[in-house]
């Protein structure tokens, strides 16, 4: 079954292609240290007939011109393609970055399919408007697709954030041109297949392989792009927002980094739940999600009891062999990643924070990426683990007494994505979550979200949201149209 051989070439314009310059970078499992196969790194020219194939699909309306409806079955049949092939794609997601094998089969292809097939269900179930009007005029207000988007997905949910995206742009009418993460390529590429298997047309999806520097900058300086959507490091996403500016001042559209706090009260409805899903948020996907709680401010009275409880789960964590059914937290995407989060833990010992959990590599022996699930006790919100978005298995813990001085704490950071806060008083939790400065507000629960609602964050964790009937918003133009009307009655 780990046998399996994967395409690396490029997808454009419905083939399967090498870089231009045959150029190409090794795929490497951070299950076991493994090639898994070489893949296409692409480049200027490569962006260029991507886009170009983006740019002519569109023009001849191949894909936009089709009726809604008709667009609407290609992408449930797009989302059927993902449920066909669900085992091929999470040993897929797997083996490329890392993820327990049972959550890439139950998280992330369903997740992605469902993604794909509720945006697909909506394409016939937008209206359009009509003005207010004297009765000389008549005033139409429609949404039409921007053009040709550009893509750029990191690498720790590789075919979720995809959804996310290219769901609503393709169902809005657009063309797509993918580039996904160099750490994680594989599944995008798959998805490029399945898409055509499903009907949608040449040109329309586009996957572009390669690094930053020579396959996803190009993308977002490109003067034929329409709009750039990006999902990774807010470093990285302030250079889109530049290069969107500099080029033809491109939509440009970011999620990016978080550092979220998870408030629990004392008067929290049930401690045990609080504590699993403190612990369980963190850990899953070894940390490697940008709206993991990794702040937990607890209140004073309850955090020795709530820490008793917390590590009392932590073994239940221990990294395992991703492959393995049972396995609940799999290996770092690679060793760059493992190193940075490593070093993290470092410095948070070196600054003065309790390490009351893990703190090293695990598994050397293997030859994967692999870290201890980490606790950290004793921080401060100035410590550089509680300001810093560590992107791994590593939860800093901080305590309280009033309500109005942790919400200030919560607020300090240069991050807005995600929070949540953990009480029985009503008032307390509809005042808590009003005041907390992040685009999603938890209450007495973490992450039961799903597609219905949007996802982005204030401040510096992004521009614009993901997910839900918003997204639209992304990837259409809005065009009034006034007809004048003479009347004859």
């Amino acid at each position: 079954m780990t046998n399996q051989q994967f395409d690396g070439r490029a997808l454009i314009n419905g083939q399967r292609v090498d870089a231009r310059d045959g150029a190409t970078f090794d795929c490497i499992s951070p299950v076991d240290g493994r090639l898994l196969t070489v893949v296409a790194r692409c480049g200027q020219a490569d962006v260029d007939a991507a886009v170009a194939a983006g740019r002519a699909a569109f023009e001849d309306r191949r894909w936009r011109g089709m009726a809604p409806a008709a667009r609407k079955r290609v992408m449930i049949k797009f989302a059927d393609q993902l449920l066909a092939h669900a085992d091929e794609l999470a040993l897929m997601e797997t083996l490329d970055m890392g993820k327990p094998i049972q959550y890439a089969r139950a998280v992330d292809v369903n997740s992605a399919a469902n993604c794909i097939r509720w945006y697909g269900e909506a394409v016939d179930k937008i209206y359009d408007e009509i003005a207010p009007t004297a009765s000389t005029g008549l005033a139409l207000i429609q949404r039409e697709p921007v053009g040709v988007v550009g893509v750029i997905v990191p690498w720790n949910y590789p075919m979720i954030m995809a959804a996310w995206k290219i769901a609503p742009a393709l169902a809005a009418g657009n063309s797509v041109v993918l580039k996904p993460s160099e750490k994680s390529p594989l599944t995008a590429l798959r998805l490029g297949d399945l898409a055509l298997q499903a009907g949608i047309p040449p040109g329309v999806f586009n996957v572009v392989t390669g690094y930053g520097a020579q396959a996803g900058s190009p993308l977002a300086l490109h003067m034929d792009v329409d709009c750039i959507a990006f999902t990774g490091s807010t470093r990285v996403g302030k250079q889109i927002h530049i290069m969107a500016a500099q080029s033809n001042l491109k939509r440009a559209w970011t999620e990016l980094g978080g550092k979220s706090p998870n408030i629990v009260f004392a008067d929290c409805p049930n401690l045990d739940k609080a504590v699993e899903a403190a612990v369980g948020s963190i850990f899953f996907n070894q940390g490697e999600s940008c709206n993991a709680p990794s702040r937990l401010f607890v209140e004073a009275s309850i955090k020795e009891k709530f820490l008793e409880k917390a590590l009392a789960l932590v073994p239940g964590f221990a990294p395992g062999n991703p492959l393995d059914p049972a396995t609940v937290m799999g290996a770092i995407v690679d060793k760059t990643q493992m190193d940075s989060v490593l070093r993290y833990i470092e410095v948070g010992q070196r600054e003065g924070a309790k390490l009351l959990a893990g703190g090293a590599q695990a598994l050397q022996e293997t030859g994967g990426c692999y870290v201890q699930p980490t606790i950290f006790d004793g921080v401060n919100n100035d410590m550089t683990i509680a300001r810093e978005e560590i992107f791994g298995p590593v939860l800093s813990v901080l305590s309280f007494t009033d309500a109005a001085a942790v919400v200030r704490q919560a607020n300090q950071s240069v991050y807005g994505l995600q929070a949540a806060v953990w009480t029985r008083d009503i008032n307390k939790a509809h005042g808590v979550a009003r005041a907390l400065r992040a685009g999603t507000v938890h209450v007495n629960q973490y992450d039961e979200d799903d597609i219905t609602v949007p996802f982005g964050g204030f401040k510096q964790s992004g521009v614009g949201r993901d997910k839900s009937l918003h997204a639209f918003d992304k990837y259409t133009e809005t065009k009034t149209t006034w007809i004048r009307i003479d009347s004859p009655v």
